[in-house]
């Protein structure tokens, strides 16, 4: 893994040691970030189940404002760390070592909003995706015009709208996929594709 953008563009970025985790690959990152790219100078992330934190140190490394780091393991809290100090970050962000539910919870009575939620729950746990998407969707932690991606197996069908939020975009990579969320259009406020080039597209579909 390595950051694919931005002032600390190049750097290597390790893995939490011992844990069976499957990071999200460069390619993955690059489309990802491709999406997004307009949006993410002076912006708000929150990476969920943060891992190395491969996501938001990429984030920070193309001018975010500010990114919070939630894992509940401390070899992955341990390896954040590591990883933001060896591309040079000391500052904009926090790291929570939490249960991501309660973390949360937590952030939302902090009054909290976030331009965008990244969201990346271990593959072995199904249950936990339909878990996360849920409680998102009645957290109210999004900015208005805000977007929340959660990264899936390929095969995990998630619900295209909830209460509050709605499906616009689905990409799949191998075994991946990504499914991008943002606030429905009905009393949400939200105007236009901001942030979204290519909304309706197939990038990255194999």
């Amino acid at each position: 893994m390595r950051v694919i953008g931005g002032i600390a563009r190049g750097r290597h970025l390790k893995a939490p040691p011992g844990m069976n985790t499957r990071p999200i690959t460069d390619r993955i990152k690059e489309s990802l970030f491709n999406i997004i790219a307009s949006g993410i100078e002076g912006a708000t992330l929150l990476d969920l189940f943060a891992g190395s934190g491969s996501v938001g140190i990429e984030a920070l490394s193309r001018r975010a404002k500010w990114v919070g780091f939630i894992d509940n393991k401390r070899e992955a809290v341990n390896t954040i760390k590591a990883n933001l100090d060896n591309c040079g970050f000391s500052g904009n962000y926090e790291i929570f070592r939490n249960d991501v539910f309660k973390a949360v919870e937590m952030l939302r009575r902090r009054g909290l909003h976030f331009d965008y939620i990244y969201v990346d729950p271990p593959f072995t746990k199904v249950k936990i995706f339909d878990l996360i998407i849920d409680v998102l969707d009645k957290a109210e932690l999004l900015d208005e015009k805000g977007i929340v991606i959660i990264r899936t197996p390929r095969k995990k069908s998630l619900p295209e709208s909830l209460d509050r939020l709605e499906r616009y975009r689905l990409n799949h990579y191998g075994e991946s996929s990504l499914h991008y969320y943002r606030l429905d259009k009905e009393g949400q406020g939200y105007d236009g594709d901001i942030q979204d080039p290519g909304r309706n597209g197939a990038d990255g579909k194999e």
